[in-house]
């Protein structure tokens, strides 16, 4: 089965008309996408756009031979001009299938929203899932999984997550990003976080033929975000797990009684994660490293490494000197092991403490250095390392 996508962005397009911003500045090139519609095997058009027929031209295609088009979702503007010779276009109720002429199996997926998603079988089994803007399957599991699911993304990373959970999405099913809108990090950085959920965008005008090999993007599996205070780098972290199940997130801070500041943070966070992901606070982070499970995202080591001190008696220079030190280096070692050893996709995050001004106290330079030293331990351990600065993610591995 081919799959031709004729556009990629938002109703409006990318870059908007008259639009300032820079996501539309940078869209130059093949970043420039008209609105998504695909083209399956020359005869089904999902979602009828302005210029249709100039994409299928400009991508080598003819939608001479379309016998059915198909909306996802209900067009509240002017009707888009059918081009001669198209069928009229119209939605299938949901859950109803039905058998085009070509020989696919289409079958209407409900939605979470209002839209309708679509699944698409050849006559050779191959399986196709297209869902529209800001739309997420309804329902349960039980879904066999697909060859290509094309979606919202980074609108809609939960949606990700539970096809992920279904097993409707697996290691080798190619995920394509569409629906772009100009709220989409400008240059790169697109390509970069849809990498992070094992997504990709290509673009307008792509054939992709299922079945054949495709280079799905390879989710990194120990991930290290540094930065300082408000960087942006817990925000970096969660976002690279949003798009899977069922993820631990590790409190390495734990509760302070009576400190309404500390608890106003925990809120802030937990509030921002999926209510999918189990939060377990505590600071043996190697032994969860050490077993089997969903992955794990651990915020933070700078507070795992203040825990580890208190317990060496750090902060006491007589006892640092007689046993602290070595204390402290073995549960370094025992954590970095534990991260080199680990089968669990990680994401930690880290504060990078050693740029600015010089702590005034013994204590404090001594926090400042061991800091160094476990982030650079930990760091070695990591496929990807990341350093957030005010907000924008810089790849250092």
């Amino acid at each position: 089965m081919e799959t031709t996508l004729l556009g990629t962005a938002a109703p409006a397009g990318l870059p908007r008309p008259d639009c300032p911003c820079a996501t539309c500045a940078a869209a130059r090139g093949d970043r420039v996408r008209a609105a998504t519609a695909l083209l399956v095997d020359g005869a089904l058009l999902l979602d009828l756009t302005p210029g249709a027929a100039l994409a299928a031209a400009r991508a080598g295609q003819s939608l001479g031979g379309v016998r059915q088009v198909l909306l996802t979702h209900p067009h509240d503007g002017p009707p888009v001009e059918l081009p001669p010779g198209l069928p009229r276009a119209g939605r299938v109720p949901d859950g109803q299938e039905l058998t085009l002429i070509s020989g696919h199996r289409v079958r209407a997926v409900p939605m979470d929203s209002p839209g309708t998603g679509y699944e698409v079988t050849s006559q050779e089994g191959d399986r196709l899932l297209y869902l529209p803007r800001g739309g997420s399957p309804a329902g349960e599991g039980g879904v066999r999984p697909y060859d290509l699911v094309v979606m919202d993304v980074l609108g809609r990373p939960d949606a990700l997550a539970r096809l992920r959970a279904w097993g409707a999405v697996t290691g080798a099913t190619d995920v394509v990003a569409v629906h772009l809108d100009h709220d989409v990090p400008a240059g790169g950085e697109t390509a970069r976080r849809l990498a992070a959920l094992g997504a990709r965008t290509v673009p307008d005008g792509t054939t992709l033929t299922l079945g054949e090999y495709q280079e799905v993007p390879d989710v990194p599996r120990r991930t290290l975000v540094l930065g300082g205070a408000r960087s942006g780098k817990s925000v970096e972290a969660e976002r690279r797990l949003e798009g899977f199940p069922d993820v631990v997130y590790v409190a390495t801070g734990g509760r302070r009684a009576g400190d309404r500041e500390w608890a106003e943070r925990i809120s802030l966070h937990r509030d921002r994660r999926p209510s999918s992901w189990r939060t377990e606070e505590t600071c043996e982070v190697a032994e969860l490293l050490g077993g089997d499970g969903p992955p794990l995202l651990i915020d933070c080591l700078s507070l795992w490494l203040t825990d580890a001190m208190d317990r060496a008696g750090a902060w006491d220079d007589a006892r640092w000197a007689a046993d602290g030190q070595r204390a402290l280096r073995e549960r370094v070692a025992e954590l970095v092991g534990a991260v080199r050893s680990t089968r669990r996709t990680v994401v930690a995050v880290s504060n990078e403490v050693g740029s600015g001004v010089v702590p005034a106290t013994a204590a404090g330079r001594r926090f400042r250095d061991e800091l160094g030293r476990l982030n650079a331990a930990f760091a070695g351990e990591c496929e990807h390392v990341l350093l957030v600065v005010a907000g924008q993610a810089l790849v250092l591995r």
